[in-house]
């Protein structure tokens, strides 16, 4: 078995949209391989994916690629967590359960831990790659501060949670968006990031969707 390490939060029709959503990317991942599989939730809300047959092994080290896994931590050893709290202190990411990743372990520039959020457009339950510490700090890995500086380098990002990729999408165009995003890349299940054109700005495009989508949206600026 496989624990994804990305939430299923959303509740109701949102909540089976969203199974739907996960069901077809494992079917996308694993269908051409030789096995079967079970898709489950666990209690915090973790979907787990439980796997059998020939290609089994194959088929579990391609789940835990794609989306980290939730597994028992080891000091010293990089794992995967969502984006749980955070404070005047630093974060709270969330791993199966709670690693405080202390401000000064953020390594990710000036300011407060929630101006750091805000400025990297670190939505709530986003999946983030840390090192675990055990009895000394737990920090952020280097490919993660790499991949979040990088957001800060392009273009503009919208990250928006409590949505699948599908149903960002399909939003953007609705709105009359179609010609103003690259992209929507999927951080997690529920989290993704529209990724902007040259000429877009994001606050612009925040302001103009936010109506549309019962999530939290932040933007990344260059």
């Amino acid at each position: 078995m496989v624990v994804l390490a990305s939430k299923v939060y959303v509740q109701g029709d949102a909540r089976e949209r969203t199974l739907r959503s996960l069901e077809s990317l494992v079917e996308n991942a694993l269908g051409e391989l030789d096995v079967t599989y079970e898709i489950g939730v666990r209690h915090d809300d973790f979907p787990s994916v439980t796997v059998d047959g020939d290609d089994a092994v194959v088929a579990r080290n391609l789940l835990r690629d794609e989306w980290g896994e939730i597994t028992e931590l080891e000091p010293g050893t990089t794992a995967v967590g969502t984006l749980d709290a955070w404070d005047e202190d630093g974060f709270v990411i969330d791993a199966g359960e709670p690693v405080r990743i202390e401000a000064d372990e953020l390594g990710l520039g000036p300011g407060s831990p929630a101006q750091i959020r805000e400025r990297f457009g670190l939505v709530q339950h986003l999946p983030m790659e840390f090192v675990y510490g055990g009895d000394e700090p737990s920090r952020l890995s280097d490919a993660e501060r790499d991949r979040l500086y990088e957001w800060t380098r392009g273009d503009g990002r919208l990250n928006v949670n409590s949505a699948t990729r599908g149903e960002v999408r399909a939003t953007l165009n609705r709105a009359g968006h179609a010609q103003d995003y690259v992209t929507v890349e999927r951080l997690g299940l529920l989290e993704q990031s529209v990724v902007a054109t040259e000429d877009t700005d994001p606050p612009g495009l925040l302001a103009s969707v936010g109506s549309y989508l019962p999530a939290e949206l932040l933007c990344v600026v260059p």
